[in-house]
């Protein structure tokens, strides 16, 4: 189980990069988004299974790594589909939410940097769930505002 738990923990490797595995992952995602289109329906359905799975890994690797590894990815992954689903396929909507969800993973402003202490999986998943929705939130209003 370990093993398992490694491999969506590091989102099939990605994690394992030295510098720079959360952005990775989310570009990789952004990519996977862009050419393998997936319906609302199934992008609710994914969500919740990647949440509760992203959840368990992170939950059992970090007693081998440590809380909130750099390994970890799986979050990330997370992260960038809550920034992107149910909008439409966009390559402009994509690159532009990948930027916000990095600015929002890494700086962790407005709570989201609390959202991180919360215990073991959980806390690992919630402050990218944050910096998510933020960076959806922000994305919609921009294309509102015809500004995307």
């Amino acid at each position: 189980m370990r093993r398992i738990a490694s491999i969506i923990a590091t989102a099939g490797g990605i994690g394992f990069l030295n510098k720079g595995g959360g952005t990775a992952a989310a570009v990789v995602f952004c990519l996977a988004w862009y050419f393998i289109p997936v319906g609302y329906v199934y992008q609710a359905l994914l969500l919740v299974v990647l949440l509760a799975v992203g959840t368990w890994s992170a939950t059992k690797m970090e007693s081998v790594w440590e809380h909130d590894s750099n390994r970890i990815v799986i979050d990330e992954v997370a992260g960038m589909m809550i920034t992107l689903a149910f909008l439409p396929d966009n390559w402009l909507y994509i690159v532009t939410g990948c930027v916000l969800f990095r600015f929002f993973d890494i700086v962790k402003p407005l709570g989201i940097k609390r959202a991180e202490s919360l215990p073991r999986g959980i806390g690992v998943m919630a402050d990218d769930v944050v910096a998510g929705i933020y960076a959806q939130l922000i994305l919609r209003a921009m294309m509102m505002g015809k500004f995307l």
